[in-house]
Protein backbone atom coordinates (compact mmCIF):
# COMPACT_ATOMS: atom_id res chain seq x y z
CA UNK A 1 0.00 0.00 0.00
CA UNK A 2 1.97 4.09 -0.94
CA UNK A 3 0.86 6.41 0.68
CA UNK A 4 -0.56 8.43 -1.72
CA UNK A 5 2.56 10.99 -1.89
CA UNK A 6 2.49 12.45 -5.64
CA UNK A 7 4.71 15.74 -5.47
CA UNK A 8 7.66 17.72 -4.04
CA UNK A 9 7.34 21.58 -3.98
CA UNK A 10 10.19 24.05 -2.62
CA UNK A 11 9.10 25.86 0.07
CA UNK A 12 10.93 28.93 0.70
CA UNK A 13 12.37 28.88 4.35
CA UNK A 14 10.99 25.58 4.77
CA UNK A 15 11.67 22.28 3.66
CA UNK A 16 9.94 21.36 0.34
CA UNK A 17 7.04 18.77 -0.43
CA UNK A 18 3.73 18.23 -0.61
CA UNK A 19 1.70 15.21 -0.09
CA UNK A 20 -1.57 14.76 -2.31
CA UNK A 21 -3.68 12.63 -0.11
CA UNK A 22 -7.61 13.11 0.26
CA UNK A 23 -10.69 13.79 2.49
CA UNK A 24 -14.28 14.96 1.50
CA UNK A 25 -16.40 17.43 3.13
CA UNK A 26 -19.34 17.31 4.81
CA UNK A 27 -23.09 18.61 6.34
CA UNK A 28 -23.27 20.05 9.49
CA UNK A 29 -24.79 17.46 12.66
CA UNK A 30 -26.90 19.09 15.48
CA UNK A 31 -25.62 20.98 18.38
CA UNK A 32 -24.87 18.94 21.08
CA UNK A 33 -27.44 19.12 24.04
CA UNK A 34 -26.86 21.68 26.81
CA UNK A 35 -24.84 19.95 29.69
CA UNK A 36 -25.95 21.00 33.42
CA UNK A 37 -24.14 24.32 35.03
CA UNK A 38 -20.78 23.04 36.59
CA UNK A 39 -20.35 23.59 40.46
CA UNK A 40 -20.46 26.82 41.33
CA UNK A 41 -21.14 28.76 44.86
CA UNK A 42 -22.14 32.38 43.22
CA UNK A 43 -24.87 33.51 41.07
CA UNK A 44 -26.24 36.72 39.33
CA UNK A 45 -29.64 37.68 40.21
CA UNK A 46 -31.88 40.19 39.18
CA UNK A 47 -35.25 40.83 41.33
CA UNK A 48 -38.20 42.28 39.96
CA UNK A 49 -38.99 43.75 43.34
CA UNK A 50 -35.61 45.66 43.94
CA UNK A 51 -33.56 45.21 46.82
CA UNK A 52 -37.02 44.25 49.21
CA UNK A 53 -36.68 40.62 47.64
CA UNK A 54 -33.30 40.02 48.32
CA UNK A 55 -34.52 38.73 52.41
CA UNK A 56 -36.05 36.17 51.42
CA UNK A 57 -32.78 34.94 50.27
CA UNK A 58 -31.93 34.32 53.52
CA UNK A 59 -34.13 31.06 53.86
CA UNK A 60 -31.78 29.67 51.17
CA UNK A 61 -28.88 30.42 53.20
CA UNK A 62 -28.01 33.09 50.40
CA UNK A 63 -26.52 36.01 50.97
CA UNK A 64 -26.11 39.17 48.78
CA UNK A 65 -22.08 39.74 48.41
CA UNK A 66 -22.09 42.91 45.82
CA UNK A 67 -24.11 44.78 43.05
CA UNK A 68 -23.49 44.24 39.59
CA UNK A 69 -23.86 46.89 36.93
CA UNK A 70 -26.79 45.64 35.18
CA UNK A 71 -29.19 45.95 37.84
CA UNK A 72 -28.11 42.87 39.36
CA UNK A 73 -26.62 41.39 42.65
CA UNK A 74 -24.38 38.98 43.26
CA UNK A 75 -25.34 36.26 45.15
CA UNK A 76 -23.46 33.54 47.22
CA UNK A 77 -24.50 30.83 48.83
CA UNK A 78 -23.36 30.20 53.17
CA UNK A 79 -21.38 26.99 51.92
CA UNK A 80 -18.91 25.39 49.34
CA UNK A 81 -21.76 23.74 46.51
CA UNK A 82 -21.38 20.87 44.18
CA UNK A 83 -22.67 20.23 40.93
CA UNK A 84 -26.24 18.76 42.08
CA UNK A 85 -26.87 21.74 44.99
CA UNK A 86 -25.34 24.27 42.29
CA UNK A 87 -28.13 23.70 39.98
CA UNK A 88 -30.60 22.66 42.60
CA UNK A 89 -30.24 26.59 43.80
CA UNK A 90 -30.02 28.06 40.32
CA UNK A 91 -33.09 26.71 39.13
CA UNK A 92 -35.04 27.73 42.12
CA UNK A 93 -34.23 30.55 41.92
CA UNK A 94 -35.17 30.57 38.30
CA UNK A 95 -38.75 29.77 39.70
CA UNK A 96 -39.05 32.19 41.61
CA UNK A 97 -41.83 34.96 40.54
CA UNK A 98 -39.66 38.09 41.50
CA UNK A 99 -36.74 36.74 39.87
CA UNK A 100 -35.98 38.14 36.76
CA UNK A 101 -33.00 35.78 35.87
CA UNK A 102 -30.27 33.89 37.83
CA UNK A 103 -27.29 33.06 36.26
CA UNK A 104 -24.05 31.14 37.44
CA UNK A 105 -20.88 33.80 38.11
CA UNK A 106 -18.82 31.15 35.81
CA UNK A 107 -15.36 32.09 34.91
CA UNK A 108 -14.34 32.71 31.49
CA UNK A 109 -10.51 32.57 30.46
CA UNK A 110 -8.48 34.26 27.91
CA UNK A 111 -8.39 33.08 24.59
CA UNK A 112 -5.08 30.83 23.79
CA UNK A 113 -3.01 32.32 20.96
CA UNK A 114 0.28 29.83 20.58
CA UNK A 115 3.77 31.78 20.70
CA UNK A 116 4.72 29.37 17.67
CA UNK A 117 6.15 31.72 15.12
CA UNK A 118 4.60 29.65 12.25
CA UNK A 119 1.08 28.87 13.94
CA UNK A 120 -0.17 32.56 12.21
CA UNK A 121 0.59 29.82 8.78
CA UNK A 122 -1.58 27.23 10.30
CA UNK A 123 -4.69 28.45 8.31
CA UNK A 124 -6.36 24.86 8.68
CA UNK A 125 -6.53 25.67 12.96
CA UNK A 126 -8.23 29.13 12.69
CA UNK A 127 -9.35 30.60 9.60
CA UNK A 128 -13.06 31.42 9.83
CA UNK A 129 -13.77 30.19 6.00
CA UNK A 130 -12.72 26.81 6.20
CA UNK A 131 -10.45 25.89 9.40
CA UNK A 132 -11.49 23.16 12.05
CA UNK A 133 -11.77 25.54 14.88
CA UNK A 134 -8.39 23.69 16.33
CA UNK A 135 -7.98 27.29 18.55
CA UNK A 136 -11.45 27.65 20.04
CA UNK A 137 -11.12 24.10 21.20
CA UNK A 138 -7.83 24.59 23.06
CA UNK A 139 -9.62 27.37 24.87
CA UNK A 140 -11.80 24.61 27.14
CA UNK A 141 -8.11 23.71 28.44
CA UNK A 142 -8.05 20.27 26.50
CA UNK A 143 -4.79 19.17 25.04
CA UNK A 144 -4.78 15.75 24.26
CA UNK A 145 -2.62 15.22 27.83
CA UNK A 146 -2.39 11.04 28.36
CA UNK A 147 -3.98 9.90 25.19
CA UNK A 148 -1.83 7.82 23.18
CA UNK A 149 -2.08 8.24 19.05
CA UNK A 150 -0.37 5.40 17.00
CA UNK A 151 0.95 7.02 13.75
CA UNK A 152 0.88 3.78 11.31
CA UNK A 153 2.81 5.30 8.72
CA UNK A 154 6.84 5.67 7.57
CA UNK A 155 7.82 5.94 10.89
CA UNK A 156 9.64 8.76 13.08
CA UNK A 157 12.85 11.20 12.49
CA UNK A 158 14.34 13.62 15.47
CA UNK A 159 12.39 16.71 15.63
CA UNK A 160 12.63 19.27 18.37
CA UNK A 161 8.64 19.50 17.94
CA UNK A 162 7.49 15.22 18.35
CA UNK A 163 10.96 14.01 20.61
CA UNK A 164 8.89 15.17 23.82
CA UNK A 165 5.69 13.66 22.74
CA UNK A 166 7.27 10.17 21.04
CA UNK A 167 6.78 7.28 22.97
CA UNK A 168 7.60 3.95 22.18
CA UNK A 169 6.63 2.45 18.77
CA UNK A 170 8.21 -0.25 16.56
CA UNK A 171 9.80 -1.14 12.87
CA UNK A 172 7.16 -3.48 11.85
CA UNK A 173 8.61 -3.73 7.90
CA UNK A 174 9.73 -7.42 7.76
CA UNK A 175 11.52 -7.25 4.58
CA UNK A 176 14.53 -5.61 5.22
CA UNK A 177 15.54 -3.77 1.42
CA UNK A 178 12.20 -1.85 1.69
CA UNK A 179 13.35 -1.09 5.17
CA UNK A 180 16.74 0.22 4.14
CA UNK A 181 17.83 -0.42 7.81
CA UNK A 182 19.52 -3.91 7.41
CA UNK A 183 16.87 -6.48 8.75
CA UNK A 184 13.77 -6.96 9.48
CA UNK A 185 11.47 -6.23 12.28
CA UNK A 186 13.06 -4.39 15.25
CA UNK A 187 11.90 -1.92 18.13
CA UNK A 188 13.82 0.86 16.18
CA UNK A 189 10.70 2.97 14.50
CA UNK A 190 12.93 5.42 12.75
CA UNK A 191 12.07 6.35 9.57
CA UNK A 192 14.96 5.38 7.07
CA UNK A 193 14.00 7.11 4.28
CA UNK A 194 11.20 6.00 1.20
CA UNK A 195 12.70 7.50 -1.55
CA UNK A 196 13.00 5.43 -5.22
CA UNK A 197 14.41 5.27 -8.55
CA UNK A 198 12.85 5.25 -11.58
CA UNK A 199 10.92 1.88 -12.12
CA UNK A 200 12.65 0.85 -8.85
CA UNK A 201 8.58 0.27 -7.56
CA UNK A 202 7.00 -1.32 -10.59
CA UNK A 203 7.14 -0.52 -14.74
CA UNK A 204 6.77 3.41 -15.30
CA UNK A 205 7.53 4.44 -11.47
CA UNK A 206 8.74 7.90 -10.93
CA UNK A 207 12.24 8.77 -9.47
CA UNK A 208 11.07 10.52 -6.00
CA UNK A 209 12.84 11.75 -2.39
CA UNK A 210 11.89 10.22 0.51
CA UNK A 211 8.49 11.97 1.67
CA UNK A 212 9.12 11.85 5.64
CA UNK A 213 4.98 11.11 5.44
CA UNK A 214 5.04 10.07 9.12
CA UNK A 215 7.08 13.05 10.29
CA UNK A 216 4.48 15.36 9.18
CA UNK A 217 1.43 13.69 10.19
CA UNK A 218 2.68 13.09 13.62
CA UNK A 219 3.46 17.27 13.83
CA UNK A 220 -0.15 17.68 12.91
CA UNK A 221 -1.53 15.51 15.34
CA UNK A 222 0.93 16.15 18.47
CA UNK A 223 3.75 18.75 17.62
CA UNK A 224 4.68 20.49 21.30
CA UNK A 225 2.48 24.44 21.39
CA UNK A 226 4.36 26.94 22.94
CA UNK A 227 7.61 26.23 22.80
CA UNK A 228 8.27 29.31 21.11
CA UNK A 229 9.26 27.28 17.55
CA UNK A 230 7.93 26.29 14.54
CA UNK A 231 4.27 25.16 14.30
CA UNK A 232 1.33 23.52 16.94
CA UNK A 233 -0.33 20.12 16.52
CA UNK A 234 -4.01 19.76 17.00
CA UNK A 235 -3.48 17.75 20.76
CA UNK A 236 -0.07 19.36 21.76
CA UNK A 237 0.05 17.04 24.81
CA UNK A 238 -0.37 13.76 23.38
CA UNK A 239 1.79 11.48 22.96
CA UNK A 240 2.55 9.45 19.72
CA UNK A 241 3.41 6.01 18.97
CA UNK A 242 5.44 5.44 15.87
CA UNK A 243 4.40 2.24 13.90
CA UNK A 244 6.63 1.68 10.99
CA UNK A 245 5.13 0.18 7.98
CA UNK A 246 5.83 2.33 5.13
CA UNK A 247 8.87 1.79 3.42
CA UNK A 248 10.72 2.03 0.03
CA UNK A 249 7.91 1.32 -2.69
CA UNK A 250 5.02 1.66 0.44
CA UNK A 251 4.02 -1.18 3.29
CA UNK A 252 2.74 -4.56 2.96
CA UNK A 253 -0.81 -5.33 3.88
CA UNK A 254 0.81 -8.04 6.22
CA UNK A 255 2.93 -5.71 7.93
CA UNK A 256 0.35 -2.97 7.94
CA UNK A 257 -2.51 -5.30 9.61
CA UNK A 258 0.13 -5.87 12.19
CA UNK A 259 1.08 -2.71 12.86
CA UNK A 260 -2.86 -2.49 14.04
CA UNK A 261 -2.51 -5.20 16.17
CA UNK A 262 0.06 -4.31 17.71
CA UNK A 263 -0.25 -0.44 18.05
CA UNK A 264 -3.80 -1.33 19.82
CA UNK A 265 -2.63 -3.36 22.46
CA UNK A 266 -3.03 -7.19 20.77
CA UNK A 267 -0.45 -10.01 20.51
CA UNK A 268 2.07 -10.51 17.32
CA UNK A 269 4.15 -13.54 16.84
CA UNK A 270 7.37 -13.03 17.75
CA UNK A 271 7.04 -9.70 18.50
CA UNK A 272 7.09 -8.15 22.15
CA UNK A 273 3.68 -6.87 23.32
CA UNK A 274 2.92 -2.72 23.22
CA UNK A 275 3.50 -1.21 26.30
CA UNK A 276 2.19 1.65 25.39
CA UNK A 277 -1.54 0.69 23.61
CA UNK A 278 -2.72 3.43 21.30
CA UNK A 279 -6.53 5.07 21.44
CA UNK A 280 -5.89 6.17 18.22
CA UNK A 281 -4.78 4.74 15.47
CA UNK A 282 -3.99 7.18 12.15
CA UNK A 283 -3.52 5.34 8.98
CA UNK A 284 -2.87 8.08 6.14
CA UNK A 285 -2.03 5.34 3.24
CA UNK A 286 -4.06 3.54 1.33
CA UNK A 287 -4.92 1.72 -2.01
CA UNK A 288 -7.38 0.68 -4.89
CA UNK A 289 -10.09 -2.39 -4.29
CA UNK A 290 -12.37 -4.11 -1.34
CA UNK A 291 -10.97 -4.15 2.57
CA UNK A 292 -9.49 -7.57 2.51
CA UNK A 293 -10.94 -9.80 5.16
CA UNK A 294 -7.81 -9.74 7.12
CA UNK A 295 -7.16 -6.05 7.30
CA UNK A 296 -10.99 -5.99 8.33
CA UNK A 297 -10.28 -8.49 11.17
CA UNK A 298 -7.37 -6.17 12.36
CA UNK A 299 -9.78 -3.27 12.38
CA UNK A 300 -12.50 -5.17 14.35
CA UNK A 301 -9.66 -6.66 16.81
CA UNK A 302 -8.45 -2.76 17.02
CA UNK A 303 -12.11 -1.49 17.88
CA UNK A 304 -12.64 -4.16 20.33
CA UNK A 305 -9.53 -3.29 22.56
CA UNK A 306 -10.80 0.56 22.50
CA UNK A 307 -8.74 2.05 20.11
CA UNK A 308 -10.88 4.12 17.42
CA UNK A 309 -9.00 3.54 13.76
CA UNK A 310 -9.25 7.07 11.61
CA UNK A 311 -8.15 6.92 7.77
CA UNK A 312 -7.69 9.03 4.78
CA UNK A 313 -10.11 9.04 1.98
CA UNK A 314 -7.57 8.59 -1.02
CA UNK A 315 -6.85 11.29 -3.64
CA UNK A 316 -8.16 9.93 -6.46
CA UNK A 317 -10.97 12.03 -7.14
CA UNK A 318 -12.74 8.97 -6.67
CA UNK A 319 -15.83 6.97 -4.59
CA UNK A 320 -14.02 6.30 -1.44
CA UNK A 321 -15.67 3.24 -1.68
CA UNK A 322 -13.08 1.80 -4.23
CA UNK A 323 -10.39 2.39 -2.02
CA UNK A 324 -9.06 0.78 1.43
CA UNK A 325 -8.59 0.88 4.27
CA UNK A 326 -11.37 3.45 3.60
CA UNK A 327 -13.81 1.03 2.69
CA UNK A 328 -13.35 -0.88 6.01
CA UNK A 329 -16.03 -1.34 8.50
CA UNK A 330 -15.79 0.66 11.39
CA UNK A 331 -13.24 3.22 11.27
CA UNK A 332 -13.38 7.16 10.68
CA UNK A 333 -12.69 8.01 6.98
CA UNK A 334 -11.62 11.38 6.19
CA UNK A 335 -11.69 13.36 3.36
CA UNK A 336 -9.76 16.35 2.47
CA UNK A 337 -11.42 20.10 1.93
CA UNK A 338 -9.04 23.31 0.51
CA UNK A 339 -8.55 26.77 1.85
CA UNK A 340 -12.19 27.52 0.40
CA UNK A 341 -13.76 24.59 2.10
CA UNK A 342 -14.66 22.80 -0.83
CA UNK A 343 -13.97 19.31 -1.05
CA UNK A 344 -10.89 19.48 -2.59
CA UNK A 345 -10.68 18.52 -6.06
CA UNK A 346 -8.24 15.53 -5.46
CA UNK A 347 -10.14 13.77 -2.33
CA UNK A 348 -11.85 10.76 -2.70
CA UNK A 349 -15.76 11.17 -1.71
CA UNK A 350 -19.05 8.99 -1.26
CA UNK A 351 -21.00 7.35 1.93
CA UNK A 352 -17.97 5.94 3.12
CA UNK A 353 -16.52 9.33 4.13
CA UNK A 354 -17.56 9.67 7.95
CA UNK A 355 -16.42 13.69 7.96
CA UNK A 356 -13.83 16.04 6.23
CA UNK A 357 -10.45 17.84 7.61
CA UNK A 358 -8.50 20.42 6.12
CA UNK A 359 -6.12 18.78 3.95
CA UNK A 360 -5.11 21.89 1.16
CA UNK A 361 -5.63 22.49 -2.40
CA UNK A 362 -3.38 21.64 -5.50
CA UNK A 363 -2.48 25.31 -5.65
CA UNK A 364 0.97 26.81 -6.06
CA UNK A 365 0.57 28.79 -3.63
CA UNK A 366 2.16 25.99 -1.17
CA UNK A 367 0.89 28.20 1.53
CA UNK A 368 -2.81 26.46 0.60
CA UNK A 369 -1.24 23.43 2.17
CA UNK A 370 -1.19 22.21 5.54
CA UNK A 371 1.86 23.09 7.68
CA UNK A 372 4.33 20.86 9.77
CA UNK A 373 7.04 19.11 10.51
CA UNK A 374 9.45 17.38 8.48
CA UNK A 375 12.74 16.52 7.86
CA UNK A 376 15.66 17.93 5.18
CA UNK A 377 16.87 14.92 4.11
CA UNK A 378 16.84 13.88 0.13
CA UNK A 379 16.77 10.46 0.91
CA UNK A 380 18.89 9.54 4.16
CA UNK A 381 17.34 11.59 7.16
CA UNK A 382 19.07 15.26 7.96
CA UNK A 383 18.17 18.20 9.60
CA UNK A 384 14.24 19.02 11.13
CA UNK A 385 12.21 21.04 9.08
CA UNK A 386 9.21 22.20 8.39
CA UNK A 387 6.31 21.80 5.11
CA UNK A 388 3.08 22.33 3.13
CA UNK A 389 1.82 18.92 2.27
CA UNK A 390 -1.55 18.51 0.76
CA UNK A 391 -3.89 15.37 1.06
CA UNK A 392 -6.27 12.77 3.01
CA UNK A 393 -2.94 12.37 4.65
CA UNK A 394 -3.23 15.65 6.10
CA UNK A 395 -6.75 15.68 6.65
CA UNK A 396 -6.76 12.49 8.85
CA UNK A 397 -4.40 13.28 11.54
CA UNK A 398 -6.66 16.04 12.13
CA UNK A 399 -9.26 14.07 12.94
CA UNK A 400 -6.97 11.76 15.28
CA UNK A 401 -5.86 15.17 16.66
CA UNK A 402 -9.37 16.01 17.58
CA UNK A 403 -10.04 12.54 18.53
CA UNK A 404 -7.12 12.59 21.47
CA UNK A 405 -8.84 15.96 22.79
CA UNK A 406 -11.99 14.47 23.36
CA UNK A 407 -10.10 11.41 25.21
CA UNK A 408 -8.63 13.81 27.14
CA UNK A 409 -11.96 15.06 28.33
CA UNK A 410 -13.80 12.11 28.53
CA UNK A 411 -11.32 8.80 28.12
CA UNK A 412 -14.10 6.67 29.09
CA UNK A 413 -15.70 7.20 24.96
CA UNK A 414 -15.64 3.59 23.04
CA UNK A 415 -14.95 3.93 19.27
CA UNK A 416 -18.32 3.90 18.51
CA UNK A 417 -19.28 7.07 20.79
CA UNK A 418 -16.50 8.88 19.56
CA UNK A 419 -17.57 8.46 16.03
CA UNK A 420 -20.94 9.64 16.89
CA UNK A 421 -19.82 12.30 19.21
CA UNK A 422 -17.28 14.00 16.07
CA UNK A 423 -18.89 17.07 15.09
CA UNK A 424 -19.33 19.29 12.22
CA UNK A 425 -20.40 22.02 10.32
CA UNK A 426 -21.56 22.48 6.90
CA UNK A 427 -18.87 22.35 4.19
CA UNK A 428 -18.20 26.26 3.64
CA UNK A 429 -17.65 25.97 -0.21
CA UNK A 430 -19.21 23.13 -2.71
CA UNK A 431 -19.12 19.26 -1.71
CA UNK A 432 -19.75 17.01 -5.14
CA UNK A 433 -19.99 13.00 -4.40
CA UNK A 434 -20.57 12.88 -0.61
CA UNK A 435 -18.60 14.12 2.43
CA UNK A 436 -19.95 12.59 5.40
CA UNK A 437 -21.24 14.83 8.21
CA UNK A 438 -19.06 17.83 7.26
CA UNK A 439 -16.39 19.90 7.51
CA UNK A 440 -14.80 19.27 11.18
CA UNK A 441 -15.49 21.38 14.58
CA UNK A 442 -13.16 20.87 16.85
CA UNK A 443 -14.69 22.96 19.90
CA UNK A 444 -18.21 21.23 19.43
CA UNK A 445 -16.64 17.79 18.97
CA UNK A 446 -14.70 18.65 22.36
CA UNK A 447 -17.86 20.01 23.75
CA UNK A 448 -20.05 17.43 22.28
CA UNK A 449 -17.28 14.47 24.37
Amino acid sequence: MRSGLTRRLAVTGLAAAMTLLALTPVTATAAPAAAESPAVSEFIVKFRDGVAARDALVAQKLRVVGEVSVGAVLVKADQRLDTKASNAVLNSLKARGDVMFAEPNGVLQADLTPNDPMYPQQWHYFEALAGARVDTAWDSGFTGSGVRVAVIDTGRTSHTELNANYLGGYDMITNAAAARDGNGRDNNPQDQGDWQAAGECGVGTPARNSSWHGTHVSGTVAALRNNAVGVSGVAPAARIVPVRVLGRCGGTFADIIDGITWASGGVVAGVPNNPNPARVLNMSLGGSGACPAALQAAINGAISRGSSVVVSAGNSNLNASTATPANCAGVITVAASDRQGNRAVYSNFGATVEITAPGGETSPTVANGVLSTLNAGTTVPGAQSYAFYQGTSMAAPHISGVAALMLHKNPGLTPALLASRLRARAMPGSCVGGCGIGLVDARASVAAA
